[in-house]
């Protein structure tokens, strides 16, 4: 199924959102400064993973 324009600026508006979180992700691992911010950053990553999935199957 092809995606509209707007589904594609949405999906690459998210890839670009993960690709941050994995950066800030990976420096709070090599620096665990806030023991909150790990889970918090993976389970933002997930929702974003998972907004790319619905807008695909939409």
């Amino acid at each position: 199924m092809a995606l509209n324009k707007k589904q594609q600026k949405q999906i690459e508006a998210a890839k670009n959102k993960i690709t941050r979180l994995r950066e800030l992700l990976s420096a709070a691992k090599k620096q665990p400064d806030d023991p909150q911010e790990i889970p918090r950053l993976e389970k933002q990553i997930a929702e974003l993973n998972a907004e790319i999935e619905k807008i695909r199957n939409e």
